[in-house]
C-alpha cells in the first residue's frame, strides 16, 4: 500500500507501507523530519501531521488524549493527528498527510 507525504515545502513523495503499520514510523523511514521524542506514548505533539480532508474522516477518532496533545502542536489544524496514533489499514492505501512548516526531526 501506498502512503503520500507533502513536505513543508510542498514537494509529494510516496512511501510503501503495510497494514498495521504505525503511520509515524513509515514516515521516518520515508525521511520525513518527524521527530517522535515519545516514540508513540502521546507525550508530546512532535510527530504532528495534517491529515488531508478527504481522508480524515476514514481514521478513527481522536481519543481524549490525544486531542490534549494535539492542543500543544504549533501549526494545528482542523484535521490534524498524530501519527503515532494512526495505524494503517487497506482502507488508508493511498493516504496523503502533510507535514507542517514548523516540524523538525532531532534526531536526524
Amino acid at each position: 500500500m501506498k502512503v503520500h507525504f507533502i513536505n513543508r515545502d510542498g514537494e509529494k513523495s510516496e512511501a510503501e507501507a503495510s497494514p498495521g503499520d504505525r503511520l509515524l514510523e513509515v514516515a521516518q523511514a520515508a525521511g520525513m523530519p518527524l521527530e517522535g521524542t515519545c516514540e508513540g506514548q502521546m507525550a508530546c505533539s512532535t510527530c504532528h501531521v495534517i491529515v488531508a480532508k478527504d481522508w480524515f474522516g476514514k481514521l478513527p477518532e481522536a481519543s481524549e488524549d490525544e486531542e490534549d496533545m494535539l492542543d500543544l502542536a504549533a501549526d494545528l489544524h482542523a484535521t490534524s493527528r498524530l501519527s503515532c496514533q494512526i495505524l494503517l489499514t487497506e482502507e488508508l492505501d493511498g493516504l496523503e498527510v502533510r507535514i507542517p512548516r514548523d516540524s523538525h526531526d532531532m534526531q536526524g
